[in-house]
């Protein structure tokens, strides 16, 4: 016995077996303690809610519901609900973060003053403070009579912004906006990995042109796959009554959040840009400049680049963060998969199974995009020791 211990991978797998066999012995007993004191109080443990009918409706859905349907499907609503705003929330703060990030390693004064401005003010104001501040905003407009009128297509109105919409359901949008940003994530990598630096710059760039036609082409047959029956493809709002009628509505807690979110998240992107393009050298780029490269091609194959791989280890911890935000929403009653996990527990009293299920969602959602990042990332890295004394 004295023997089989003096050997270290033994009982190293000893000690491992040990402590799994203790985790997975109070994980066990909490179990048990827990069902014994729900069904001493009268509580009926398990899943079986899930088929039952709500009996309540929810006030944002990508697709069809109503309060007669079961828990399994506002639990739907809730996750596709998360996801179309995290999906908006983090393209706006993107956008926002590299325009800021770049005004601030500008040469232009002017243009990193109001980018440091930006910055120390959204990122130093609660993002809490931020929702209830710009949901006060977007339902101060006027009533839909008074609606502004923008171009005679846009309405902005204290009950959301209407505009020009397609008649399709909601899960069809969904899932081509998802269609198209993932062509767009392939170009990027393909303008980055390192597989691809040796194809000929002109073939490199067909290939971009045509993953962008197909990613287009195939959110057109999605949006043409999901068109309601009998319904012209484009429909127009129109003030009809008290209220406006066709095209496309973005709510204002939609509207409150992604502005929240895009806004707030934008101010730490920026940092995360501008540190990713402080970080490339500067012989590099004066070496791009002295083979007679011009300052889009030095920014387009040197910086960028290289400041990308610089930044996306740190901006994939900052896009789970932001998907986490999206929680937020229950302040202001949008319908997200938080909201939608306490009004069921509220309402069926099922606690810890709808806890389980508002966990297991999130770490299903962070961890999928966590992977797809830093497989981009293991695929855009450059290769070897890059540190040089």
């Amino acid at each position: 016995m004295l023997s089989a211990w003096n050997n270290i991978k033994l009982r190293n797998a000893m000690l491992q077996i040990i402590y799994v066999g203790g985790f997975v012995a109070v994980i066990a007993t909490l179990i048990v303690m827990g069902r014994t004191n729900l069904q001493a109080q009268g509580i009926i443990s398990g899943f079986d809610f899930l088929w039952k009918s709500t009996g309540w409706d929810v006030n944002f859905s990508l697709i069809d519901f109503s309060a007669r349907d079961p828990y399994w499907l506002v639990l739907v609503v809730g996750i596709l609900n998360t996801l179309f705003l995290g999906t908006i929330g983090l393209v706006l703060a993107t956008v926002i973060g590299v325009i800021i990030g770049m005004a601030r390693t500008t040469e232009n004064d002017l243009a990193r003053l109001l980018g440091a401005i930006y910055v120390e003010v959204f990122r130093n104001i609660p993002l809490i403070v931020q929702v209830f501040f710009w949901y006060a905003i977007v339902t101060r407009f006027p009533g839909p009579r008074q609606a502004i009128n923008l171009a005679d297509s846009f309405f902005l109105s204290s009950r959301g912004l209407y505009g020009p919409g397609l008649n399709i359901t909601g899960l069809s949008a969904f899932l081509g906006i998802v269609a198209f940003l993932a062509g767009l994530g392939v170009i990027i990598w393909i303008s980055a990995a390192q597989r691809f630096r040796r194809m000929d710059p002109a073939r490199k760039t067909r290939l971009r042109w045509l993953i962008l036609l197909g990613a287009f082409i195939v959110s057109l047959v999605i949006f043409w796959i999901g068109r309601i029956p009998d319904t012209s493809l484009v429909s127009m709002p129109a003030l009809k009554g008290l209220n406006f009628r066709g095209g496309i509505r973005i709510s204002t807690e939609l509207s409150a959040m992604a502005i929240s979110i895009a806004i707030y998240g934008g101010a730490y992107i920026a940092e995360i840009v501008r540190g990713g393009f402080n970080s490339v050298g500067r012989g590099q780029i004066e070496a791009a400049k002295s083979v007679g490269l011009t300052k889009w091609q030095v920014f387009s194959r040197v910086r960028f680049p290289l400041a990308l791989r610089a930044m996306l280890p740190i901006l994939t911890n900052q896009y789970v963060w932001l998907i986490k935000a999206t929680t937020m929403g229950i302040a202001i009653g949008f319908a997200d998969f938080f909201m939608v996990v306490s009004t069921a527990i509220n309402q069926s009293g099922q606690t810890l199974e709808l806890l389980g299920i508002l966990m297991g969602g999130f770490l299903v959602i962070n961890f999928s995009l966590a992977a797809i990042l830093n497989r981009i990332n293991r695929a855009i890295a450059l290769k070897g020791n890059q540190l040089r004394s």
